[in-house]
């Protein structure tokens, strides 16, 4: 199975792009061109240049040096996200749909009131709440992240419980722990890891917006929404203010999708 994601074209592009992404973040974490908040009034909206590689923004802050921290916010969330969405989702889905009954019942029907709730009213609610923070944005997306992987996992499951192999578990003895998680999982790992990078990407579009509508990552951190958020307002006279940040968000979103689509030709083939 690995063998057959690492000979797939598709996936390998989008692997190659999100390592590029990575390994500027890595730089970024060794090394900061310029302190992120600081601002120079003389620098406002500078082109490209040797000194400032990707220009400056409105308050004279060093665009690069915002793209480097807002890759290292981006994928921070997007993997928090994920892994919540993801060991929460198993574990819901796999109760549902081994055990059946009163139990997937219980469990599918809270899920289903949660997916009927708009994710960005969840957000705006918390942010009513609660002052708008990166933790209040992750707590929101983690929330949002978990319906998706609770259904992949429980249709897994439930189209797996009867099967051959796993009635000779039963026969041997096993537990259902060991049953769920040792004979039935492994089977379905694949279409989760689809799910993952999915849900990742989503975290990351998610948040991005959400910080655009100022209801998310708050300054002076930065972040591709609020970046895209400060520039709109000059894209005529400074329109890389506003590619920039989109360019870089689309190749981390888009090499994430790429990977997803590349395992689930696999599982298709």
């Amino acid at each position: 199975m690995i063998k057959k994601i690492w000979e797939n074209k598709t996936f390998v592009v989008g692997f190659c792009m999100f390592s590029f992404i990575i390994l500027i973040m890595v730089l970024g974490l060794i090394h900061l061109p310029y302190d992120y908040e600081a601002t120079d009034s003389s620098l406002k909206l500078k082109g490209l240049s040797i000194v400032h590689l990707f220009g400056t923004d409105n308050l004279g802050r060093d665009v690069l040096s915002r793209i480097l921290v807002g890759i290292r916010i981006s994928v921070l969330i997007g993997f928090i996200v994920m892994i919540f969405g993801l060991v929460t989702g198993l574990i819901l889905g796999s109760i549902a749909g081994w055990f059946g009954g009163f139990i997937d019942a219980f469990i599918m029907k809270l899920i289903s009131v949660q997916m009927a709730f708009p994710g960005i009213l969840l957000a705006l609610m918390l942010a009513a709440v609660f002052e708008p923070s990166i933790k209040i944005t992750i707590l929101a997306l983690c929330i949002m992240s978990v319906p998706r992987f609770t259904r992949i996992t429980r249709a897994g499951y439930i189209k797996l419980k009867n099967s051959i192999f796993v009635q000779a578990a039963i026969v041997h003895g096993a537990g259902n722990f060991r049953i769920m998680y040792i004979h039935i999982l492994p089977n379905i790992l694949s279409e989760l890891l689809v799910t993952a990078t999915f849900s990742f990407s989503m975290a990351i579009l998610s948040e991005s917006g959400l910080s655009y509508l100022g209801l998310g990552v708050r300054p002076p951190y930065p972040s591709f929404g609020r970046m895209l958020n400060d520039a709109q307002h000059y894209i005529f006279t400074n329109p890389l203010g506003v590619l920039i940040p989109l360019l870089f968000l689309a190749i981390l979103v888009f090499s994430l999708n790429l990977m997803g689509d590349g395992i689930a030709e696999v599982n298709r083939n």
